[in-house]
C-alpha cells in the first residue's frame, strides 16, 4: 500500500469520526421531548392511561372560570390575596376511585368521569374555613360538590391552612416596615441592615396547640446560599389575625437570649447589656456557599450513547420499556406518582407514589429546635424544578413538561420537570467465563429505566426516582441535596450539630419519606 492510499484512508477515517462527533453533540444539545400523539394514532392502552393523566392547562383554566361563576363569592388571585380574602389555593386532578378505574381498564366498563380537586381558602366568611370541591366533568364543568366533611370528618378551620407564597411576602414586609425599624441602632450597627441585605426563612409548624398561627422566622444574610449564613437573630411572629395590621411580634431571640420584642432588644443593646457577635459580611456569591465549581473542569464527563435510539417509548403519560408499562403523573402537593404498573402485561401495582417528606430538627435556637417540616404542605409537585440535561438527567433522556395551578388563577408550566431515560448500570446482570472443559463466555448488559423529578423545597432539593429493572424489580429512591438547614452557632450549639463556618451550625435532623404502594400482585385489592 503506497503513501497516497494510506493518506486517503486516514482522511476518510478522520471525516467519519468528525461526523459521528457532530451527531453526538447535536443530539446532546437537543434533548428529546415527550411524544404527544393525536388520538387517531393512539392504541387502546395508550388511551386508557389517560384516565390518570394530569390536568391540562386548559382544564385548569376551565375549573377556575367555573368556580368564579358558580360559588357566588368573589375570588381574589391567590398571588395577591390577603388573609381575609377568598381565593383558590390549588387545582389538581381528582383521581377516580380505584374500583371504577379497574372496571374501565379490565372489565369493559365506562370511562370514569374526569374531575378536578380544587382547594379554596374562604377568609371572607362569618366562619373562615378551608373547603375542597370536586369539579366536573371536564373539559366542560357543570357541577361541584363539597367533599371536605367526607374527607376530614368536619369543617377544616382556617388557621390550619398551608401558607401561601403571598403570606410569606406579607410577613417579610411586616418585618421590614414595622419590626426592624423599632431597633434602629441594633439593626444598623450590628446587622448593617440596608433594607435588602437580610433574608428570612420560615420554621414550622406554626405553634404548638390548636388555633395557633405563630411562626419563628430566622434571619440570614441575603447572599447566594443564604441558608448557611445565619446572623443570630430570630423573630416569632403572630400572624393569626386576618387583619394584617394586627400582626405582632411575640418574642425575639438573639445570640442565645430571648427578648419580649425588638424594642427591648434595642434598649439592651444601647445600654450595653447584650453580648454582640457580629458576623463578617459575606460576599454576594456566598463565598463558601457558592455553587460555582472550585476548580476548572479538566475534561468533559462521559456520556451515554444509544446506537439505535431509545429502547423505551413515551406516549402522552404512558411509558413502555421491555416487559414494563406504567402511567405517570405529578400531584401538586405530593409530587411524582405512577399508576397501572404492569410487567409482561400483568398488573403488579395499581399505584406507587410519593406521599410526604418530613424532616425533624434539633438546635439550641428556637427556629431550629421547633422545626418539623412537612414538605407536602409546601408542594412537592408545585416546586418541581426544571431539569438540566447532562447534570440532572442524561443528555439523551426524554424530558416532559408538567403543569400546576397553585397560588394563582393561572396555570404554570414547569418546563422539563420530569425526565425518563435508560441507564447502563455499569456491571453485568449476569455473566460467566468458562475455562474448564470448554471455553465460552456468556453475559448480559445490566440496564434499568429511570423516571425522575427533582423538587426544590426551600433549601432542599429532593431527587425522586422510580427505577424499573430487567429482572422485574422496582425501586423507589430519593436523594437529598441542596443546602443544609442551619442555626446560629452559640453556647453549646455543637451538641446539636456540626460547625459549617465560623458562626454556622449545621443542625442535627432526621428525614422521613413516605410512599404509597398499592400492590396488585395476583389479584387486585379494593
Amino acid at each position: 500500500m503506497n503513501l497516497k492510499t494510506v493518506l486517503i484512508l486516514l482522511g476518510l477515517a478522520l471525516a467519519t469520526i468528525f461526523a459521528l462527533v457532530c451527531v453526538l453533540l447535536t443530539r446532546e444539545r437537543s434533548p428529546r421531548r415527550c411524544q404527544h400523539l393525536p388520538p387517531e394514532q393512539e392504541d387502546v392502552e395508550d388511551s386508557q392511561s389517560l384516565v390518570f393523566a394530569d390536568l391540562t392547562p386548559e382544564e385548569m383554566s376551565q375549573v377556575v372560570r367555573y368556580l368564579q361563576g358558580h360559588l357566588g363569592v368573589p375570588l381574589v388571585d391567590a398571588s395577591r390575596a390577603k388573609p381575609s380574602d377568598n381565593c383558590i389555593a390549588s387545582v389538581d386532578l381528582q383521581v377516580p376511585a380505584k374500583a371504577e378505574v379497574l372496571r374501565f381498564l379490565d372489565g369493559g366498563g365506562a370511562r370514569p368521569r374526569r374531575e378536578a380537586l380544587a382547594v379554596l381558602y374562604f377568609g371572607r366568611q362569618p366562619e373562615p374555613n378551608i373547603t375542597e370541591y370536586v369539579v366536573g366533568p371536564l373539559p366542560a364543568p357543570a357541577y361541584h360538590r363539597d367533599v371536605t366533611v367526607h374527607k376530614y370528618g368536619g369543617k377544616v378551620p382556617y388557621h390550619r391552612r398551608p401558607t401561601l407564597a403571598v403570606e410569606y411576602k406579607q410577613v417579610g414586609e411586616f418585618l421590614k416596615s414595622r419590626v426592624f425599624p423599632s431597633a434602629p441602632a441594633f439593626m444598623q450597627q450590628v446587622m448593617e441592615y440596608d433594607g435588602a441585605n437580610l433574608a428570612v426563612v420560615t420554621a414550622a409548624p406554626r405553634g404548638f396547640q390548636s388555633g395557633d398561627r405563630v411562626t419563628w422566622f430566622v434571619v440570614f444574610q441575603n447572599v447566594s446560599g443564604f441558608f448557611v449564613h445565619p446572623v443570630g437573630l430570630e423573630v416569632l411572629v403572630d400572624h393569626s389575625s386576618l387583619d394584617m395590621s394586627q400582626w405582632a411580634v411575640s418574642r425575639v431571640f438573639y445570640n442565645g437570649q430571648y427578648y419580649r420584642d425588638m424594642a427591648q432588644l434595642e434598649s439592651a443593646y444601647v445600654q450595653g447589656r447584650i453580648s454582640v457577635e457580629k458576623v463578617s459580611k459575606a460576599a454576594w456569591d456566598g463565598d463558601f456557599s457558592s455553587m460555582k465549581p472550585r476548580a476548572p473542569r479538566a475534561a468533559q464527563f462521559p456520556v451515554q450513547f444509544e446506537p439505535q435510539g431509545p429502547r423505551y417509548s413515551v406516549r402522552n403519560n404512558r411509558v413502555l420499556f421491555q416487559a414494563w408499562s406504567f402511567a405517570f403523573g405529578m400531584s401538586v402537593s405530593t409530587g411524582l406518582r405512577l399508576f397501572d404498573i404492569r410487567h409482561k402485561g400483568e398488573r403488579v401495582a395499581y399505584e406507587i407514589s410519593v406521599q410526604e417528606a418530613l424532616s425533624v430538627y434539633g438546635s439550641n435556637c428556637p427556629g431550629g429546635m421547633s422545626t418539623r417540616y412537612m414538605d407536602g404542605s409546601f408542594g412537592l409537585g408545585r416546586y418541581a424544578s426544571p431539569l438540566v440535561p447532562g447534570v440532572d438527567c442524561p443528555y439523551l433522556a426524554t424530558y416532559v413538561d408538567t403543569h400546576s395551578l397553585s397560588d394563582s388563577l393561572r396555570p404554570r408550566r414547569n418546563k422539563a420537570s420530569l425526565c425518563i431515560f435508560e441507564h447502563n448500570l455499569g456491571s453485568p446482570l449476569r455473566r460467566h467465563y468458562s475455562n474448564l472443559q470448554s471455553l465460552y463466555y456468556g453475559g448480559l448488559v445490566n440496564s434499568a429505566l429511570v423516571i425522575r423529578s427533582i423538587a426544590t423545597v426551600g433549601n432542599y432539593d429532593y431527587v425522586w426516582d422510580f427505577i424499573f429493572y430487567q429482572n422485574g424489580a422496582i425501586e423507589g429512591k430519593v436523594q437529598a441535596t441542596g443546602y443544609p438547614s442551619s442555626s446560629f452557632l452559640h453556647g453549646d450549639g455543637l451538641r446539636y450539630g456540626n460547625r459549617l463556618w465560623e458562626h454556622t451550625l449545621g443542625t442535627i435532623h432526621t428525614h422521613f419519606v413516605n410512599y404509597k404502594v398499592d400492590l396488585d400482585v395476583g389479584e387486585p385489592e379494593p
